[in-house]
C-alpha cells in the first residue's frame, strides 16, 4: 500500500476508534490515537513489494505467520478497528466493543481473530513476544516477532528483564515499538518515572535503536520499518515519537484523554475534522 494510502486509511481508523470507544462510554482514547499511525504502517506497509507483518485472515493460527502483540493491551481499539479492516472478523463487532459477551473486550483476549496475546497486565506483552522469539529461534522459524509497548509501561521492571534477554540472545527476530508519546494516567511520564535515556538503554542492551522523531509520519515509519527488516543480527527498537489523543486537537497531549470515551458534543467537533483531513487526503496534502 502507498504512503498516502496508508495515511488515508490511518485517518478512516480514527473515526473507527472514537465510534466505537463513544458507543461503549467507556475506552482508552489517548492511546489508542497516538498508536494509529504506527500500526496502520505496520499492517498495511511492505518493503520491497513484501509487507512488514505477513498474516493471514482466512487462517489466523498459521503457523508461518509473523505475529504482533499489544503489550500497552489498553490501546486495542487501535489493534481492533485494523483486524476488522483485514478481515479477521466482522466489523459489526466493533459495534459492541466492551459489552458483556462480545468477542472485543476493553484488553486483547487470545480467542479474538487476530490477536497473539492475552495482554493488560503490563509489561507481560514484551516477557512474552520476547519468549515467543526464543522458541521461534529454537525451532529455526523465520517469523517475525513485533510488540508494542507504552512509555509509561517502561516503568515495569519486567520490561527491562524482557530487554536484557533479548540483548542477550541476540533475537533478531524481535522488532519492539515504543509508542513514545509522554503521558500516561497520571500525568507525564518524565514526572511520574521518566524513563530516559531510553535510546542509550537499548543501545546498552544490545539493540538496533531506530528513532522517529515524529511518529505520526508515515514516510518516515516506513523506513525504520524497512531497516528493521533488514537488521544486522540483533533484536530492533523503534522508538517513535507520538502525540497522546493525536487528531482530536483538545485531547492532544493531555493525560485526562487516557481512558474516557468523547462526550456527544465533543464527536460533533472531532468527527468532522478527521473528516476533512480525509477529503484532502490526495497526494502531498494530507495531514
Amino acid at each position: 500500500m502507498e504512503e498516502i494510502d496508508i495515511k488515508r486509511k490511518a485517518h478512516e481508523f480514527r473515526i473507527d476508534i472514537l465510534n466505537m470507544i463513544h458507543k461503549a462510554n467507556s475506552g482508552h482514547t489517548g492511546g489508542s490515537l497516538s498508536a494509529i499511525d504506527i500500526l496502520t504502517t505496520l499492517y498495511f506497509g511492505e518493503s520491497k513489494g513484501k509487507k512488514f507483518l505477513n498474516t493471514d485472515p482466512k487462517n489466523p493460527d498459521w503457523t508461518d505467520q509473523d505475529y504482533f502483540i499489544l503489550s500497552k493491551g489498553h490501546s486495542c481499539p487501535a489493534l481492533y478497528v485494523i483486524l476488522a479492516d483485514l478481515g479477521f472478523f466482522p466489523k459489526e463487532e466493533l459495534n459492541h466493543f466492551r459489552q458483556v459477551g462480545a468477542l472485543l473486550q476493553g484488553h486483547p483476549v487470545r480467542k479474538t481473530p487476530g490477536v497473539t496475546m492475552t495482554t493488560g497486565t503490563l509489561g507481560s506483552g514484551i516477557s512474552a513476544a520476547v519468549g515467543l522469539a526464543m522458541c521461534l529461534k529454537m525451532e529455526k522459524k523465520m517469523n517475525k516477532v513485533y510488540v508494542m509497548v507504552g512509555d509509561g509501561e517502561f516503568q515495569e521492571g519486567i520490561v527491562w528483564e524482557a530487554l536484557m534477554a533479548a540483548g542477550h540472545h541476540k533475537l533478531d527476530n524481535l522488532v519492539v515499538i515504543l509508542d513514545n508519546n509522554g503521558v500516561q494516567m497520571d500525568g507525564y511520564v518524565r514526572s511520574v518515572m521518566s524513563i530516559d535515556p531510553v535510546v542509550d538503554k537499548f543501545d546498552a542492551f544490545g539493540f538496533l535503536t531506530l528513532q522517529v522523531m515524529d511518529g505520526h509520519n508515515i514516510a518516515d515509519l516506513l523506513k525504520a520499518f524497512s531497516k528493521a527488516v533488514d537488521n544486522p543480527r540483533k533484536p530492533v527498537a523503534i522508538v517513535a515519537n507520538t502525540v497522546k489523543g493525536k487528531g482530536v486537537s483538545f485531547a492532544e497531549g493531555k493525560a485526562s484523554y487516557h481512558g474516557v470515551a468523547l462526550s456527544k458534543e465533543e464527536m460533533s467537533v472531532a468527527i468532522p475534522a478527521i473528516q476533512k483531513n480525509i477529503e484532502q487526503c490526495v497526494e502531498y496534502e494530507c495531514d
